[in-house]
């Protein structure tokens, strides 16, 4: 998801990067915000392989951990 940014920014991010997936613009933030409860960022969503959301983490986090690094792990590891 882009959080109040530019269109050509977030589809030359989008490009460089390799993003696969949809990318939501939402250039205002109203989007983020009364849909999903995002009013700043960074938060992280976590979605399955049905594309279905399955968690949201606000906040500054240590994906590099263990802990972190065994929670995606785990719902990898999930069979549908």
């Amino acid at each position: 998801m882009s959080f109040r940014e530019s269109t050509d920014l977030v589809r030359k991010t989008a490009q460089e990067r390799g993003y696969v997936a949809p990318v939501l613009l939402d250039a205002s933030g109203d989007v983020a915000g009364r849909m999903y409860g995002v009013w700043g960022p960074p938060t992280a969503y976590l979605i399955d392989r049905q594309g279905r959301l399955i968690g949201r983490i606000q906040g500054a986090r240590d994906w590099r951990t263990a802990a972190a690094r065994q929670l995606l792990e785990s719902l990898v590891a999930v069979t549908p």
